[in-house]
């Protein structure tokens, strides 16, 4: 088990002006479970692969431990690779397959065979060692892809976007047993995912990345209750976050007739105001100094449900971001589209950020 380190790491492939990976600062403690976690081409993968030199480094450098692997060949770095594709020989067998990195190694057989069948055992494989790939579930196969990489005993595991080919179900489940499965072997783990739900349930920490560039790296509780700025605010947490942009009046703001709340010192003369769903406080329709919502779409999931409505009643200047604001409500609360209701924010939790730069700006 060893630390990684990103160091300035940037990779420009040929061709292009932009950079892939910009300048990557991020350092991952040994033992750690670090999700990298970004849209399509934000630099996630391209980061891992970099770390698992299947890419090269234009500039800067990359550690595992205290040695530089920058220009370290794939297999001399320790590294096992978990890849979405399972990426299994359909002629061998689950043991052949799990085996094949430590025959290859011309490994002794009973050492082979030892790893083998306690990779199975964690990964509750043993009945199904004799079976080809096709035999298997995709869940299954992930599973002994997984244990291909867990014999290797390596200092670092790479996983790159493992379950998006499993059914959502399995996704919930197997998520359960990966993050289980590195806290009983604590091995250092990258992983890379599009996904915030996975990204905040299983990481020890977060990575959001956005055109190939580091935005934020800091515990899923931190970036969801403190997000640095309006990508990470909008792309991490279901739904999105609630963003209304509203001129600044003598250090205050007005969303509604009587609804005014004081902005941080450092506002200009406009901000954006930002409100997680769950973060409002619900009121009869009509209710002075709140928002009036009337309600056109609900999302009806058992234990809550998510109300999509239009403000009736903004005050002057204000724009909403996002054509709909969203309000969870308890599965007690009923609601049907066309009805009107109130809400009014915690003031609390509500967040600032500055329209220009979208820099999240202090609490006051």
């Amino acid at each position: 088990m060893a630390s990684v380190t990103y160091d300035g790491a940037t990779l420009v492939y040929p061709g292009n002006d932009a950079p892939s990976v910009d300048s990557l600062d991020l350092d991952v403690t040994d033992g750690e479970f670090l999700v990298l976690v970004g849209p399509s081409g934000s630099g996630k993968s391209t980061a891992l692969r970099m770390l698992a030199g299947l890419e090269n480094v234009t500039s800067g450098s990359i550690r595992i431990g205290d040695a530089d692997v920058s220009r370290t060949s794939p297999q001399d770095r320790d590294v096992a690779m978990v890849f979405q594709s399972y990426a299994l020989y359909p002629n061998m067998s689950v043991r052949q397959n799990m085996a094949f990195a430590l025959t290859n190694l011309k490994s002794p057989k009973d050492e082979i065979a030892r790893r083998v069948e306690e990779a199975a055992r964690i990964l509750h494989l043993d009945g199904l060692l004799e079976r080809k790939p096709k035999a298997l579930s995709g869940g299954q196969r992930q599973r002994v892809a997984m244990g291909r990489a867990i014999v290797r005993r390596p200092a670092v595991f790479c996983m790159d976007e493992p379950l998006s080919n499993l059914d959502a179900k399995l996704r919930v489940s197997t998520r359960g047993e990966i993050s289980d499965l590195q806290r009983r072997l604590g091995t250092t783990t990258v992983y890379v995912t599009h996904d915030q739900v996975e990204a905040m349930t299983m990481g020890h920490r977060v990575a959001v990345l956005a055109d190939g560039k580091l935005q934020q790296a800091a515990t899923p509780a931190e970036i969801y209750r403190d997000p640095v700025n309006l990508f990470v605010a909008t792309f991490m947490g279901s739904p999105a976050m609630n963003l209304f942009t509203v001129p600044v009046r003598e250090g205050r703001v007005e969303l509604a007739e009587g609804l005014v709340l004081d902005t941080p010192h450092e506002a200009g003369e406009s901000v954006v105001v930002g409100i997680r769903a769950e973060e409002w406080d619900v009121k009869p329709a009509g209710t002075p100094g709140t928002l009036d919502v009337r309600v056109q779409n609900v999302e009806a999931l058992g234990s809550e449900s998510f109300a999509y409505g239009e403000v009736q009643n903004l005050a002057a200047g204000v724009t909403v971001t996002v054509p709909r604001v969203v309000v969870r409500l308890d599965r007690r609360v009923p609601v049907a589209v066309d009805e009107d209701f109130a809400v009014a924010p915690v003031v609390t939790d509500v967040r600032w950020f500055d329209p220009e730069s979208g820099a999240a700006l202090a609490r006051r």
